[in-house]
């Protein structure tokens, strides 16, 4: 079940460098077991998920190292920042991913944590095999010629 919906969308946090040191093999959509404050944390937009990956442990997916900052608003109820988060997925896509992680060594990335049509946080998950250094080079290349060609196109018209 890919995730590449449109739709109306409100970013909380993106993982920009996950594309740069990651060969995007699939994307997932699963949702994101959060408390209260976590979600009113999410929404201000100071999350930051550049560090976090997602492993199968116990039959489920936990998503770990995702920094969610401190509701400033709340007193003792706070959550801590960097807790393991449960995944929501159905059983059968949690088995296929842990299989592609465990047999070919692939990694569970979080591209984006945001906000669906219906207020419901969600994250956008990838199946990747870490780019070795000559390709994050030829990647870079490669876009720094794509931004060229524009420059050359734009100054002909």
């Amino acid at each position: 079940m890919s995730a590449d919906k449109g739709g109306d969308r409100k970013i909380a946090a993106e993982n920009r460098k996950a594309r740069y040191s990651y060969e995007i093999l699939d994307v997932f959509e699963a949702g994101i077991a959060l408390t209260g404050t976590e979600v009113k944390s999410l929404r201000g937009g100071k999350s930051n998920i550049t560090d976090a990956y997602a492993a199968a442990r116990g039959g489920s997916l936990q998503l770990y190292n995702a920094y969610i900052p401190e509701y400033l608003q709340a007193n003792r109820f706070n959550h801590e920042t960097r807790r393991p988060r449960q995944l929501l997925m159905h059983r059968r896509e949690i088995g296929k991913l842990a299989a592609a992680v465990e047999r070919e060594g692939m990694t569970l990335v979080p591209l984006e944590i945001y906000f669906n049509e219906k207020g419901r946080a969600k994250v956008k998950l990838a199946i990747g095999r870490g780019k070795k250094a000559h390709d994050k080079r030829e990647s870079e290349k490669e876009r720094d010629w794509k931004r060229e060609q524009g420059r050359l196109l734009k100054q002909r018209d």
